[in-house]
């Protein structure tokens, strides 16, 4: 279980409680609930407190971000809270794609002229600095958002980002430079840790797992294949010697020289949005502490835990000490924006259909908002339900994010959160989150 968080009667953040203090808090009514994701309370008749040094730990992602607070204690630094952010970058580009088509179709057709913005991008954009892509930009606002949100929730000192790669090559050879560098101690080493994410650590051809794998060329040496990674893949043993010099294709796996590829966007994604994160956490003017991948996976795996993102963020950074996640469930959280300021609806091939209505709010309940929902009828009547609600304007009931065209009507519901941009679950991981 984590920690609840835990404000002074100013709204100054406090150390976290135990969720057994929280109760016999609210119970005796000396808090009240300031907030239910992640949940907070606030103290009634206490100002200020002693505090311990915490840390706000990140192991950025290009779809998952891993967050958690670490407290240094004497026997080592302890977990008190995490958390799981998903981004929404996939779901931005691909509305931009669509907005981009829409206004290119309209310049086909005899409608409203508008005119080309192409040769007016390069020199607008050369006056903004270091710009990135709406598609990454909002993966930097989610991360910067939360660092945010958990200043004023705990009393954090420092910050430990994850930030680049482990490379003993440069340590021991400052100087190296060129082909030199690229062909070096950490070549082979950084391929094979590509290859064995990329194919999920199983042969690419017969899907064979937990057994010896080999580098395997997709297209042979002897009939022109290279040794980039995008001809590469994993193989085992049996498979590679029937493959012998034949193509991925002509093995009867067209599939697999499709996948490889592949263009590496989340890499790229990652290079991109990784300096520009740091810098956003320099001016956050806290004590800030990087770390590198390699050290991070060093001091997971003498810890035993499992591969998770806030496992890792907790084990970011040159940490010698020993962290305690034990009873830690991450909170997840998904990115869901504040709904469209697209007025005019189009259909797939463009045409305008209908315009969105303006008002937004249903007898008080925004779509995005945390409530209560309490039915009488129907199968579900009786029983208690804590969901993000939909709403429509149209009618007088609310959809919640439960499951599909799960209606309860709007004088069942009570309003616990108002809508923030960002989805909670506490059991299920991002991927599953509707």
């Amino acid at each position: 279980m984590q920690r609840v968080f835990v404000l002074d009667s100013y709204g100054q953040p406090l150390m976290p409680c135990s969720p057994a203090r929280a109760r016999e808090l609210l119970t005796r009514h000396r808090a009240v609930v300031h907030r239910h994701r992640p949940f907070t309370v606030k103290l009634l008749n206490r100002v200020g407190g002693n505090t311990q040094p915490v840390a706000v730990k990140i192991d950025p992602g290009y779809s998952t971000t891993g967050m958690a607070i670490v407290a240094h204690t004497g026997h080592g630094q302890r977990v008190m809270w995490a958390a799981e952010l998903c981004h929404r970058g996939g779901v931005i580009k691909a509305r931009m794609k669509d907005r981009r088509g829409v206004r290119r179709g309209r310049r086909t057709r005899k409608l409203r002229y508008r005119a080309p913005r192409f040769l007016n991008r390069r020199a607008k954009y050369n006056k903004v600095r270091k710009w990135l892509p709406p598609s990454m930009h909002s993966r930097l606002d989610n991360v910067t958002t939360w660092i945010r949100r958990l200043r004023s929730y705990v009393p954090i000192t420092s910050i430990s980002m994850e930030l680049n790669k482990f490379d003993t090559q440069k340590l021991q050879n400052p100087l190296i430079a060129g082909v030199e560098y690229q062909h070096g101690t950490l070549f082979g080493r950084e391929v094979w840790a590509y290859l064995l994410e990329r194919w999920e650590r199983k042969c690419a051809y017969c899907g064979a797992e937990n057994i010896p794998l080999e580098r395997e060329h997709i297209v042979p040496k002897s009939r022109g294949g290279t040794d980039r990674v995008s001809n590469l893949t994993l193989a085992c043993h049996s498979c590679n010697q029937s493959k012998g010099q034949l193509t991925a294709a002509e093995f009867g796996h067209p599939e697999v020289q499709e996948a490889a590829q592949v263009p590496l966007k989340a890499a790229a994604a990652l290079t991109a949005t990784r300096w520009a994160l740091f810098e956003a956490l320099q001016r956050t003017g806290l004590p800030l502490e990087v770390g590198t991948g390699g050290r991070t996976a060093y001091n997971r795996y003498q810890q035993r835990y499992s591969k998770e993102h806030w496992i890792d963020a907790a084990c970011v950074g040159p940490i010698g000490d020993d962290v305690d996640i034990r009873s830690i469930t991450p909170l997840y959280i998904r990115a869901v924006g504040r709904g469209s300021r697209q007025v005019c609806m189009t259909d797939s091939h463009g045409f305008p259909i209908k315009h969105r209505a303006r008002k937004r709010e249903n007898n008080g309940f925004r779509t995005g908002d945390l409530v209560i929902a309490k039915p009488q009828r129907g199968r579900r009547a009786g029983r208690r339900y804590v969901s993000r609600a939909i709403s429509n304007a149209s009618t007088s009931s609310l959809c919640l994010s439960i499951e599909r065209n799960f209606f309860v009507h709007h004088r069942h519901c009570t309003l616990l959160q108002r809508a923030d941009g960002y989805e909670y679950r506490d059991d299920a991981p991002c991927m599953r989150m509707g």
